[in-house]
C-alpha cells in the first residue's frame, strides 16, 4: 500500500487539533467554578474544587492508556495490520471499562482514603461527597475518551479528537449552566453535568470511530484476548503509568517545597506554574504527532522514516517554544497582573519570569523525546529516565534551595526537564536501530 509523505501538513494536522483541544480544558475548570460562583457561597465553591481534583487524580491513574493506546495502534496501522488496529481499539476500550467498574466498586475506601489525605472542613466534605457520589458513575465513561482519544491520534484524526472535546465540554458548559443557574441544582447540577458530558463523550467516541467495527477482527475473542499481545501491552502501559508517578512526584513536590517558603512565594509560584501549563498543552500536540508518526515508521521498519518524523516533530516543537518564549518575555509580566490582583505576589512573580522564558526552551526536548519513545513503545527507557531525572531533581533541590531559595527551587526543575531530555537523547541511537 502506497503511503503519503510525510510533511510538515500532515504534522500540523495532527498537532494543531490537538493543541486546540487542550485549550478546551482549562475553560472548563473557568466555567465550572465561576457557575458555581454564583451561589454567592465559598463552601460549594471549595466541594467541587476538591471533588474534582480527587476523581481527575483517580482518573489521572489510567492516563496511560491515551499514550499506550497511540503507540501501539499507530506501529499496528504502519505495517497494514487492520484486523490489529481494529482489536487494539476493543483491548483500551475493555480495559478502560474494567478500570471504571473498579473506580465504582472501590469508591468507599478511596474517598475515604483521599479525605484523610486532604481533609475539609465537615460542610464542605459533606458536599464533595455528594459530587463524588454522583460523578463516579462516569468513571467508565470518562477513561473511555482516553482509549478513543489515542486511538485516533494514531490514525492521524486529530480533528475528531478535537470534535470529541470541544463536544464533550461544550454539553458540560450548557448543562452546567442550565442545571446550577436555571434549575438551582447547586453542587449536585455541576456532577450531574459532568456525568451526562462524559457519557456523551463516549457515546461520541463510539461514533467516531464506527468505520472500525465493519472490520469483524474488533470482536474476534482470540484475537482481542491473545495472550502475548495483551502481556505487551499491560508492560508497555505499567511502564507509561510508572513513568507518569515519577514525573507527578516532581510536581507534586515543588509544591509541597514551595509551601516551606513565605506565603506570598507559594501563591507566586502557583501562578507561575499557569506559564508551565501552558507550555505542556503546546508541546504535547508535537509529542503525539512524533508519537504517531514514529509509530507508523517503526510499524514498517523504516529506519529513515522513523528518524524524518523525530526531526520534523522535534523542529515544530522548538520553533513553537521559541514563539513562546518570546510571548512569555514580552506578555508574561501582562499575564501575571491578569492573574491576580494581589501586589505583592505580582511582584514576587515577575521577579521569577525568566525561569518561565527559559522553560520552553529547555523542556521541549523532554516533552518531544516522550512521545518519540511512546511512538516506539520503548517504554521501559521512558520509565527509568524518568526515575533519573526525579532523581537529579530531588538532589539538586537538596544542594539549591537552602542557598538560593525558591530561585534554587525553579533551577531543579527545570533542571529536571534537561535532565529527561539528555538522558532520552542518549538512548535515541538505539531506539533508531530498533527500525529494521
Amino acid at each position: 500500500m502506497r503511503r503519503a509523505a510525510l510533511t510538515h501538513r500532515r504534522v500540523l494536522a495532527v498537532a494543531g487539533p490537538i493543541v486546540l483541544s487542550n485549550v478546551t480544558v482549562p475553560i472548563l475548570g473557568l466555567v465550572d467554578t465561576g457557575v458555581i460562583g454564583q451561589l454567592g457561597d465559598a463552601v460549594p465553591i471549595g466541594a467541587v474544587g476538591i471533588g474534582a481534583v480527587i476523581l481527575s487524580t483517580f482518573f489521572w491513574v489510567f492516563g496511560f492508556l491515551r499514550m499506550g493506546t497511540t503507540g501501539l495502534t499507530a506501529q499496528a496501522h504502519g505495517a497494514g495490520q487492520h484486523g490489529e488496529v481494529a482489536a487494539m481499539l476493543t483491548r483500551a476500550l475493555l480495559i478502560a471499562v474494567l478500570a471504571g467498574i473498579s473506580l465504582i466498586a472501590l469508591q468507599g475506601p478511596l474517598f475515604w482514603a483521599a479525605f484523610q489525605i486532604a481533609p475539609a472542613s465537615g460542610e464542605v466534605e459533606v458536599l464533595a461527597r455528594e459530587y463524588l457520589a454522583i460523578r463516579i458513575w462516569g468513571a467508565p465513561f470518562a477513561i473511555s475518551v482516553y482509549a478513543f482519544t489515542g486511538w485516533l491520534i494514531a490514525l492521524e484524526r486529530a480533528r475528531s479528537v478535537l470534535v470529541l472535546q470541544v463536544v464533550m465540554n461544550g454539553v458540560n458548559i450548557g448543562l452546567d449552566l442550565w442545571f446550577v443557574l436555571g434549575l438551582g441544582w447547586g453542587v449536585e447540577g455541576v456532577a450531574i453535568a459532568t456525568l451526562l458530558a462524559e457519557f456523551s463523550g463516549a457515546a461520541l467516541g463510539l461514533w467516531l470511530c464506527r468505520d472500525i467495527f465493519h472490520n469483524p477482527a474488533w470482536r474476534d475473542r482470540a484475537r482481542v484476548l491473545d495472550g502475548p499481545t495483551l502481556k505487551n501491552m499491560a508492560v508497555v502501559n505499567t511502564d507509561i503509568l510508572l513513568r507518569s508517578l515519577f514525573i507527578m512526584a516532581i510536581f507534586t513536590s515543588f509544591t509541597f517545597y514551595g509551601s516551606g517558603l513565605s506565603d506570598t512565594e507559594l501563591a507566586a509560584n502557583q501562578v507561575l506554574m499557569q506559564f508551565i501549563h501552558v507550555t505542556a498543552y503546546a508541546l504535547d500536540g508535537f509529542a503525539f504527532g512524533a508519537s504517531t508518526f514514529v509509530g507508523q515508521a517503526l510499524g514498517v521498519g523504516d529506519r529513515a522514516l522513523l528518524r524524518r518524523a523525530s526531526m520534523m516533530t522535534s523542529v515544530w516543537a522548538a520553533t513553537i517554544s521559541g514563539v513562546l518564549a518570546f510571548g512569555f518575555l514580552l506578555l508574561g509580566g501582562w499575564g501575571i497582573d491578569v492573574m491576580t490582583t494581589a501586589p505583592d505576589v505580582r511582584q514576587v512573580a515577575k521577579g521569577f519570569l525568566p525561569y518561565m522564558v527559559l522553560a520552553p526552551l529547555l523542556a521541549w526536548p523532554a516533552w518531544m523525546f516522550d512521545g518519540i519513545f511512546t511512538g516506539a513503545t520503548r517504554t521501559a527507557d521512558m520509565r527509568n529516565l524518568a526515575f533519573v531525572s526525579a532523581v537529579i531533581y530531588f538532589a539538586a533541590v537538596y544542594a539549591l534551595m537552602p542557598g538560593l531559595g525558591n530561585h534554587g527551587l525553579w533551577a531543579a526543575l527545570l533542571i529536571s526537564f534537561v535532565a529527561r531530555g539528555a538522558t532520552l537523547a542518549l538512548r535515541y541511537p538505539a531506539l533508531e536501530r530498533s527500525a529494521t
